[in-house]
């Protein structure tokens, strides 16, 4: 392998997960990105580095898993995306210090750097403090933490599920009380 492809390939990955995590617990990009893959295939003509087999990807509270990572990049070198596919493959990070973890999981889960989205296709599932929201595909912001659950397109997973389920957890009575004092 050549070591400069190397080298681009991973100062381009490490480019993605920092833009990725604006609203990441700080210390995240602070911390080393660990790889752990089967095997890893980088284009530097297409901007493109494939990893595969039992994938992780960590990087402080950030973990992505699955058998295949593919990141694209522009030909600036800046990140344009990354997709996972697994079964599932599985994404999770603590957004902020008062926040809890965020895990996402579905057959296919995509990270579109420039405008810090995620979308998640085919048995997707976003879970955070035992919320919990499924359906064929899930859009989530991670700037604004918006969720937005559809279906996916005719023939584009492996399970319908043609109507979304979530299950909303009621405030804790404490944690109201105190969201109403001034």
């Amino acid at each position: 392998m050549n070591y400069t492809r190397f080298v681009t390939t991973i100062a381009a990955l490490l480019g993605l997960l920092v833009a990725g995590q604006a609203a990441a617990l700080p210390s995240d990009r602070e911390q080393p990105i660990h790889i752990q893959a089967d095997s890893a295939e980088l284009d530097e003509r297409k901007g493109t580095a494939v990893y595969r087999g039992d994938v992780v990807i960590t990087q402080g509270t950030l973990k992505i898993t699955g058998d295949t990572v593919t990141v694209r990049q522009l030909p600036g070198g800046e990140i344009e995306s990354f997709t996972s596919v697994g079964q599932p493959a599985y994404y999770e990070q603590i957004p902020d210090v008062d926040k809890e973890l965020v895990q996402a999981y579905g057959i296919t889960i995509e990270y579109f750097a420039r405008d810090n989205r995620i979308v998640i296709t085919d048995q997707a599932k976003v879970v955070q403090t035992d919320n919990t929201f499924r359906g064929e595909k899930i859009t989530y912001h991670t700037i604004n933490e918006t969720i937005h659950a559809e279906r996916a397109p005719a023939g584009s997973v492996t399970r319908e599920e043609p109507r979304v389920q979530m299950v909303i957890q009621p405030r804790n009575k404490q944690d109201a009380q105190e969201q109403e004092q001034p």
